[in-house]
């Protein structure tokens, strides 16, 4: 789909972006354009389609528009290599279904619950069936039979073997062809896609918007990285500033001694102790015989 209506190619002349029609780019580019103009011409000419790729493979709106717009904001903040990238719009079209089917998306609150189904119940039958597939397969059969790509760059796109990308295709197509039999043919199956695509009423923000998030998001990131750089240099400081200059041994365990005598009460006197006490209490407090402290 993206591929269809991108008519524009980007050239890269004196160090500007410049863009003309597909038809006139063996000629002389004309008007140079800045990046944020060759940005948004990318933009505007892929971002509805991918919207709409991104509902089949989702089949979620919100999410839908959100992968687009992720895409075009990391797009943005590698510009220079998008810009001369052989192909902008598979870079930008890879980085929305890697951002879409992304399974950290079932963890969210916001996409826990169910979206409200589109009318058709043929559609809602083809969507129900899409969505039951395996997300390679998934994204294998709207590259063939939605985008229009062939097999070997499908197996560069999903960075896959030849024979595996094949594999997936036909076993996605054998299990729409089980549920829906009028969709067996391939030319039916590409005609539903492209009415189940486009019957939604699926917008994309406007690229000044767009490019107004990236630079946001890269200035938030930018500065937790700053902030992180600086607690992690506090953090180191404190401890070099705290950290003991020595090795001081720890406290050896208290341990049980042997053979200690156990404690007894003292006996009775002997006759010669008993003498001896008697005759210590018969004497006087004063005297040579005996000193005692002299208070003052």
């Amino acid at each position: 789909m993206c591929r269809s209506i991108y008519i524009y190619v980007l050239f890269r002349t004196k160090g500007r972006l410049v863009t003309v029609p597909q038809q006139e780019h063996e000629e002389l580019p004309g008007t140079p354009l800045t990046p944020a103009q060759a940005f948004d011409a990318l933009y505007a000419f892929c971002a509805p389609a991918l919207v709409r790729q991104a509902y089949l493979l989702t089949g979620r709106r919100e999410l839908a528009r959100e992968s687009v717009e992720r895409a075009f904001q990391l797009a943005w903040q590698r510009w220079p290599e998008v810009a001369v990238d052989r192909d902008p719009a598979g870079w930008v079209r890879i980085m929305t279904y890697e951002y879409a089917l992304s399974p950290w998306h079932r963890f969210r609150p916001r996409y826990r619950s169910p979206e409200a189904p589109v009318a058709d119940p043929s559609d809602r039958a083809l969507m129900a069936v899409l969505l039951e597939l395996p997300p390679p397969q998934r994204r294998t059969l709207l590259l063939y039979d939605g985008v229009g790509l062939d097999l070997p760059e499908m197996a560069a796109e999903t960075e896959a073997s030849t024979p595996a990308t094949a594999n997936r295709l036909m076993n996605a197509r054998s299990a729409i062809a089980a549920r829906l039999p009028d969709l067996a043919d391939p030319s039916a199956l590409h005609e539903r896609l492209v009415s189940l695509a486009s019957r939604e009423r699926l917008r994309a923000a406007q690229p000044p918007a767009v490019r107004a998030g990236s630079e946001r998001r890269a200035r938030f990131w930018t500065r937790a990285a700053i902030a992180f750089t600086v607690a992690l240099i506090g953090t180191t400081a404190l401890t070099i500033r705290t950290a003991p200059t020595h090795y001081v041994p720890p406290i050896a365990p208290g341990a049980e001694v042997q053979g200690v005598p156990a404690r007894v009460a003292p006996g009775s006197l002997s006759g010669a102790e008993a003498k001896l006490r008697e005759k210590l209490r018969e004497e006087t407090t004063s005297g040579p015989e005996r000193l005692v402290p002299v208070g003052r």
